[in-house]
């Protein structure tokens, strides 16, 4: 699953560093690239209610969730709806560059702020932006309705306790990446009947991008795929 205000192709390079072990499968939302004239959810739980959906044709074969920021909590929310309606969670949840969800974000929300100012600090607060597309009108204009769609869904988000997932957890953050914790990482583990662990990267909130060949070793290595499952698919990136 992606951050808010992006899409599938966050992960484009991915499939040159995964080897043959796993199947990379991606989920689009709407409101974004090959989905662009959809309407984009505000609800985390529709957001969550389409994927398990569109998923349960394909949950006869072990599956794998990563979620990256927004992404982590959907694919969370994912796996504890996918559990209770089909009995059948992941082998594993990968939740990169996002808080516990029983953390509340520290600060002040977003969505309901002024075009200029709604940009300017999610640039400060992400720097997710690429120059080219700030100096870019029309792109901006195509592109700021799903932004503000993804972070309203998740500064609307509320969590509510459950039964801990009884696969293994394993949160990544990055380095250089100021709005998050380690104890925000750390507060991963008590959603976990399993194994749980954290594993940093060199970057800011966008590691994935400029380190996927690391993010994909570490999540092999948490797999164990060669001794353990064989040849899995991974869902959710």
């Amino acid at each position: 699953m992606p951050c808010a205000g992006r899409g599938a192709a966050l992960y484009r390079g991915w499939p040159e560093f995964s080897g043959s072990e796993m199947e990379l499968c991606a989920i689009q939302l709407p409101g974004r690239e090959s989905r662009l004239r959809e309407a984009p959810f505000i609800r985390m739980s529709d957001a969550v209610e389409r994927a398990a959906e569109a998923l349960e044709p394909q949950l006869d074969l072990p599956y794998v969730l990563f979620g990256h920021s927004m992404g982590a909590i959907l694919c969370f929310e994912l796996a504890r709806l996918l559990r209770s309606r089909y009995g059948v969670g992941p082998i594993h949840l990968f939740v990169s560059a996002r808080r516990a969800p029983q953390f509340a974000d520290p600060q002040p929300p977003l969505h309901l702020l002024r075009d200029a100012r709604f940009i300017a600090e999610i640039n400060r607060r992400y720097n997710g932006l690429p120059r080219e597309v700030l100096a870019n009108t029309e792109l901006m204009e195509l592109l700021l309705p799903m932004l503000r769609a993804d972070v309203q869904m998740i500064e609307t988000y509320a969590y509510e306790p459950g039964l801990p997932l009884d696969c293994p957890i394993t949160a990544f953050g990055g380095v250089e990446d100021s709005g998050l914790r380690i104890e925000d990482l750390e507060g991963w583990r008590a959603h976990t009947n399993s194994r749980f662990e954290t594993k940093l990267f060199l970057g800011d909130h966008f590691f994935v991008q400029s380190a996927p060949k690391e993010v994909l070793e570490a999540i092999s290595r948490s797999l164990n795929l060669a001794n353990d499952f064989g040849s899995h698919r991974g869902f959710g990136r």
